[in-house]
């Protein structure tokens, strides 16, 4: 069989392109799988710890309590899952370890679907978490340091397409298989679904290239350059792989191949400074309210909305495909308009969405007003996967120094994990609490990203890795950084090293 299956250049791009989504697909089913569940009765019959529908006063609080906890410990072991993997992915490589992080994430998945006791379940919650944290962190990586500068964004951030199929799926299948009730297929199936996706991603991994730069890192050089020559189908000693090669040689010299303390110095290059962007990046992801929404959406559809139990699964499952329009959107504006325009623009319309959501559910004995919050909801989903769902994954690994990109990576999933646990932690509660003004908060938090993306976030659209290095190296304080990228031309950092130390020379000279 021909190496990589034969391919080259864009048709090598694209199988990238399709296992990358495989392994988001995994994270996008997952996210909701249990949200589709949560509402099914022979599931709450099998756990009634769990059953907030049936239960009412006290209990039904206890249980909202217990069950957003277990919900939330698939996102609190993701933490985990995506720091281990930071470790693997610079000792194993990236293939590798998106292979062991999706048999994990399997593992988990029929730990799950086959329990039938509640401390079984717990544990392939935590062990689904372990893998599904591993395969986001590892692929954002893989896929951002395969794909060229000028269709970088559109390959990582058309992720979207499908992690939004991902919660789709998650929620159609739960849908279609309540039908099968009473029998305990009908959640079962659901979770055992996502065994199959990790089947796809672990079979064609390792017909697919490693990362050229984590082949440098390792002194791989000559086995880098191939894989350049194959990926930009160009003579492997041509001009643009030596290019290619030369920037790699320079950043990680440059960088000096420091030890993982060193995200959290600032030298030369603004280590902990790219460290802090990128994990406020993830934050702003989990704390837009999204899984406030994803996790929970049959049931604030049934309890919050006051639809039936069909139309609130039906309701759930055909607004998550909105997400797929949104996303295929994002794909085709993010290399276009850049990163910072299309999430300044998400976080504002993000706001005015939970605003309107707001009001119009503070009215529960209105039906029209809760027609309308339904539509506020689709129309929410939309704008938030044009800049928030697939984009802050894409400028974490953007933005990382090249010789600790694997470990940025790690660490701001790991952060993203963690504040995904606090919102599916506190959600059952929150809505207990204090009902339709929990959307008010989340309508405050993303009015307030905004001036935060617009004063410290810059722009790395149309940039090769090595010339973000390049930006960061050029800025003297947190405050530039910004100004000096809109400033700053294109060029191959091979190409600034000559005219700096051209400077350099003519200054001494005079």
């Amino acid at each position: 069989m021909a190496r990589f299956r034969g391919l080259r250049g864009s048709k090598l791009h694209m199988a990238i392109w399709m296992e990358a989504c495989f392994g988001v697909m995994i994270f996008g089913y997952n996210q909701s799988s249990a949200g589709g569940v949560l509402s099914d009765a022979t599931f709450n019959l099998q756990f009634p710890r769990m059953d907030t529908l049936s239960t009412t006063g006290s209990l039904q609080k206890y249980n909202s309590r217990i069950q957003g906890t277990v919900v939330a410990l698939y996102t609190l072991f993701g933490v985990f899952g995506a720091l281990g993997c930071t470790f693997l992915g610079d000792i194993l490589g990236r293939r590798k370890t998106i292979f062991v992080a999706s048999v994990v994430q399997a593992v988990g998945a029929i730990l799950q679907c086959s329990s039938f006791a509640f401390a079984q379940f717990i544990i392939g919650r935590i062990v689904l978490g372990l893998g599904t944290g591993g395969i986001i962190a590892t692929v954002s990586v893989w896929q951002s340091e395969v794909s060229k500068a000028e269709n970088r964004g559109e390959h990582v951030s058309a992720f979207g397409i499908f992690c939004g199929s991902g919660i789709a799926l998650a929620l159609w299948v739960a849908f279609g298989m309540s039908y099968t009730q009473p029998s305990s297929v009908s959640w079962r199936f659901t979770l055992a679904f996502t065994i199959f996706l990790s089947f796809l991603v672990c079979i064609s991994i390792f017909s697919l290239p490693e990362s050229p730069r984590w082949l440098c890192k390792m002194d791989r050089w000559e086995d880098a350059r191939d894989i350049l020559g194959l990926l930009y189908d160009e003579d492997p000693h041509g001009e643009t792989v030596n290019k290619e090669i030369e920037d790699i040689r320079l950043s990680l010299e440059r960088a000096s191949k420091g030890s993982l303390g060193a995200m959290f110095k600032m030298g030369p290059q603004r280590a902990f400074h790219r460290v802090v962007i990128a994990a406020v990046a993830q934050i702003f992801l989990q704390m837009s309210g999204v899984n406030s929404i994803t996790y929970y959406a049959p049931t604030i559809y049934q309890q919050q909305l006051h639809f039936a139990p069909t139309e609130s699964g039906l309701l759930a499952a055909s607004s998550q495909l909105v997400l797929v329009i949104g996303a295929v959107c994002c794909a085709w504006t993010v290399d276009r308009f850049g990163r910072r325009k299309l999430m300044m623009f998400s976080a504002s319309s993000m706001a005015i969405c939970f605003a309107f959501i707001a009001g119009l559910t503070s009215h529960p004995e209105n039906p029209a007003a809760l027609k309308g919050a339904v539509s506020f909801l689709y129309l929410y989903f939309f704008v938030y996967v044009l800049g928030f769902l697939g984009i802050p994954f894409l400028y974490a690994s953007e933005i990382a120094p090249t010789h600790l990109r694997a470990a940025t990576c790690g660490l701001s999933t790991a952060i993203s994990w963690l504040f995904n646990f606090l919102v599916a932690e506190v959600t059952p509660a929150a809505f207990d609490d204090i009902g339709w003004k929990y959307f008010i908060v989340y309508c405050c938090l993303n009015a307030s990203f905004v001036p935060v993306i617009y004063f410290f976030f810059p722009e790395t659209a149309q940039r090769s890795l090595e010339e973000i290095d390049e930006i960061f190296e050029a800025s003297t304080s947190i405050f530039d950084t910004v100004s000096v990228a809109q400033k700053l031309p294109k060029r191959h950092l091979s190409d600034f090293l000559r005219e700096e130390k051209g400077a350099e020379a003519s200054h001494l000279e005079a």
